[in-house]
This record gives C-alpha cells, sequence and structure tokens, in this order.
C-alpha cells in the first residue's frame, strides 16, 4: 500500500472529483485514477461507486475514510518530526556583534578542526532581533542574554565583565576609589550593543543624586573606541573588545568595582537540542570554558 495512493483517494473525497483532485495534487488525472484503482485492488474493495464524472464514496470507502486519514496524518506528524530533529551539516548561528568578533572568532578554527564537515552561517543583531529569528526558525542557536519565552531554553556560555575605560592621556583622576559624583561630571559614551543592562550604571549614579554626562551613544565598538582616542571620553566597554588597549597601555580602566560590579552574561540559546550532534554541543560547551580559561590566564 502506497502513501501517495491513499492520498490521492482522500483527495477524492474532499473535493467529489477525480479531475479537481488531481489539479490540486498537481497530477494528471490519468494518475490519479491509477492511484485511486491501484488502492483499491490492495484492499480488495471498490471505494467509490462512478457515475460519469461523478464519484461518490461507497460503504467500504466511507469505512476506510477514519484509516485513511489517521495514517496520512501519522505519516506527516513523522516527517515534520524528523525534519525537527535532524542533525544538519550547517549550522545558522545568531549572536550579538561584540561575541560574534571575540568568541567566534576564536572557535570557529577550533569547530572546524573537529567537524571538517561542518559549516557555519553567522547572523549578527540584537537580543530581540536573535531570538525573533529562533522563534522562526531562521537560526538553530543563539548566543545571547538570557530569554524568558516558551519553548526557548538557555544554557549559560559565557561571562565578560564590563569596564570602565579611558585613553591614558584622559586627564580624569586616577584615583584608586573613584567616586560617582566625579565620574558625573566625566563626559561619556555608552556602547549599546544590547547586551548590557544599563540600568546598573543609571543606579550607580542615581544613589548619588547625580546624572551620567552621556554625550554620545553608539551601537558601533569602533566609533566608541575612537571617541575615547580624542582623549576626552569615558565608556563601559567588554573587556574582549578592549583586552588588546589595555594591555598594550592605551586604555587604562577607571576600578568601579566599589560602586558597580557589572557582568555581559550570555547564554546558548535554542528551542531543540537534539537539532545539533550531541559531540558538537558539547564541544561548543568545552570551547567555552577553554575561550574563558584562556582569558584568566592572559
Amino acid at each position: 500500500m502506497n502513501i501517495d495512493h491513499i492520498e490521492a483517494f482522500l483527495y477524492v473525497v474532499h473535493y467529489k472529483s477525480i479531475h479537481k483532485a488531481a489539479h490540486a495534487l498537481f497530477l494528471s488525472q490519468p494518475t490519479v485514477t491509477a492511484r485511486i484503482k491501484s488502492l483499491e485492488r490492495d484492499l480488495n474493495v471498490e471505494l467509490f461507486h462512478r457515475d460519469g464524472r461523478s464519484v461518490i464514496l461507497s460503504d467500504k470507502g466511507k469505512d476506510f475514510l477514519p484509516f485513511a486519514t489517521q495514517i496520512v496524518q501519522t505519516f506527516q506528524q513523522g516527517k515534520k518530526h524528523l525534519k525537527e530533529t535532524q542533525q544538519s551539516d550547517e549550522i545558522c548561528i545568531g549572536t550579538n556583534l561584540v561575541t560574534a568578533q571575540y568568541f567566534l572568532a576564536y572557535a570557529l578554527p577550533k569547530w572546524k578542526k573537529s567537524f571538517p564537515h561542518m559549516h557555519f552561517q553567522i547572523i549578527t543583531g540584537s537580543t530581540s532581533v536573535i531570538l525573533e529569528k529562533l522563534q522562526s526558525h531562521q537560526i538553530d542557536i543563539g548566543f545571547i542574554q538570557y530569554v524568558h519565552k516558551d519553548g526557548i531554553h538557555n544554557e549559560f556560555l559565557l561571562s565578560n565583565a564590563v569596564k570602565l575605560v579611558m585613553h591614558r592621556d584622559h586627564p580624569c583622576s586616577r584615583n584608586s576609589l573613584v567616586k560617582a559624583k566625579e565620574l558625573a561630571k566625566q563626559k561619556m559614551v555608552f556602547f549599546e550593543c544590547g547586551a548590557f543592562d544599563w540600568n546598573y550604571v543609571h543606579k550607580m549614579f542615581e544613589v548619588e543624586g547625580v546624572t551620567a554626562n552621556i554625550e554620545v551613544r553608539t551601537d558601533h565598538l569602533e566609533i566608541a573606541k575612537a571617541l575615547l582616542h580624542t582623549k576626552e571620553y569615558l565608556s563601559f566597554l567588554p573587556y574582549l573588545c578592549v583586552k588588546n588597549e589595555l594591555e598594550s597601555g592605551e586604555f587604562i580602566e577607571i576600578d568601579v568595582k566599589h560602586l558597580l560590579d557589572m557582568n555581559q552574561h550570555i547564554f546558548l540559546t535554542y528551542r531543540n537540542k537534539k537539532t545539533l550532534a550531541p559531540a558538537f554541543w558539547d564541544t561548543m560547551l568545552e570551547t567555552a570554558v577553554q575561550f574563558q580559561n584562556q582569558e584568566k590566564l592572559d
């Protein structure tokens, strides 16, 4: 018994016409007729009474109808399940720009070495954009902030400390215990990458009864860095973004841990864990640990 023959039977029942069923199935009328006859031979019954161009469901056809419906529905559900759980050789990853530039630049060569057959597509955007693409099945996994949505799962991946930095020639005081009131007098650049909760920063100033002097807001990391190079601005930036500048001494960290200890937490976000091979899933998590440990050693 062929599933296509059963499907043809259901279409003829629905449209009450072999001609209309053939049109809906994008088949020729003789092909649909042949499928119905083949099914009748398999079942050894007559499913339709034929009267010229009209077809009328027989009593045996009526008896078979609920079983035919169940067979096709079960088959379609099985196809859908297999499609959702198949392990693809191409992975589409959605991430914020910082994670793409720093973590993925480190991780992808290692992943390719372990899984040479795999291919990767990287899409960057804000947490809300990546979440939308994840929900609409446009991407397989996301590296974003924690999100609370039905059907969406989160596993902790990375922690990236946020540092308050300035150029080494900036005139700001370098006292070990700088006060929020002193910082409020400085011109600031806010790097709005969609991965931080800036409410913590605002709160730091509010408790002292002052407001941060935010002269520039930008979602572009290089613009934020360029403004720091003017020696006029301070900025809260992810450590990974300014690691090289801090190590070279070009930028200097202003210690505000006594005022604020802020981290960017990145989560591995997904709908169905089974879409990826377990070995690759474990490798992703292991690479994140290696990356984090390397930063600590550096």
